[in-house]
C-alpha cells in the first residue's frame, strides 16, 4: 500500500502520525490508498482535509472528501462540524464515499 508523509520520511512513530485512508472514489481521487500527516499535537478533521487536499493537487479529492461519511478510529462522525472533531496523534481517518448497493 503506498503511503505518503506531508512533511518528509523523517516521521519514525505512528504515534506521530494522523493516518487518513481512502476507500472507493475517494482513493481513485487521491491516487493512494491511504496517506500519513505529521501530528506534533491535537488537530481537526478540517485540519486534515485541507492537509490532504494539498498531498492531492489538481485532483477531484476535495469534492470527493466533501460527500464521504467519515470515522475516526471506529467512531462515525455524522453530520459534526469538522472544525470542532478533535484528532490526537496516533488518529486514524477514514474517508468513505457514498456508494450504490445493498
Amino acid at each position: 500500500m503506498e503511503q505518503r508523509v506531508a512533511a518528509g520520511d523523517d516521521v519514525e512513530t505512528p504515534g506521530g502520525v494522523v493516518t487518513l485512508r481512502y476507500w472507493a472514489s475517494a482513493r481513485a481521487a487521491a491516487g493512494v490508498a491511504e496517506d500519513a500527516v505529521p501530528a506534533d499535537g491535537p488537530m481537526t478533521l478540517a485540519d486534515v482535509r485541507r492537509l490532504a487536499v494539498a498531498l492531492h493537487p489538481g485532483t477531484n479529492l476535495e469534492a470527493v472528501l466533501g460527500v464521504c461519511s467519515v470515522l475516526v478510529g471506529d467512531r462515525p462522525v455524522g453530520s459534526r462540524d469538522a472544525a470542532t472533531v478533535r484528532l490526537a496523534p496516533g488518529d486514524t481517518v477514514e474517508f468513505l464515499p457514498p456508494f450504490a448497493g445493498g
